[in-house]
């Protein structure tokens, strides 16, 4: 079985920091891509940012474009996500999401992505 664990999300005023880690565990699988994405309440999931674990190629939302940086840990099996001039609108739930079976290029689709972890809570105060 597949286990993805964030960590690392809490409450934080606007302008300040986070990082978000997510832990890969379990079988061995493919990680062809890992990726976060965030839930507000009362919207869609979105695509946040992601990157290829062979090559490091990242991509990311217009909206964090500047602001975040998506890396990987290969020894740790760990994906990061670092947080940087958080806004309110920022607020939401984060989740860690791999695509297993992609070749070429991140997706941002949620649908490509075929494990997930439990989210952590991200708030940021005015």
């Amino acid at each position: 079985q597949v286990q993805l664990v964030e960590s690392g999300g809490g409450l934080v005023q606007a302008g300040g920091s986070l990082r978000l880690s997510c832990a890969a565990a379990g079988r061995t699988f493919s990680r062809s891509v890992m990726a976060w994405f965030r839930q507000a309440p009362g919207k869609e999931r979105e695509f946040v940012a992601g990157i290829r674990w062979s090559g490091g190629i990242t991509f990311y939302d217009d909206s964090v474009k500047g602001r975040f940086t998506i890396s990987r840990d290969n020894a740790k099996n760990t994906v990061y996500l670092q947080m940087n001039s958080l806004k309110p609108e920022d607020t939401a739930v984060y989740y860690c999401a791999v695509d297993e079976s992609r070749l070429v290029g991140i997706s941002t689709t949620r649908n490509a992505y075929d494990y997930w972890g439990q989210g952590t809570q991200v708030t940021v105060s005015s």
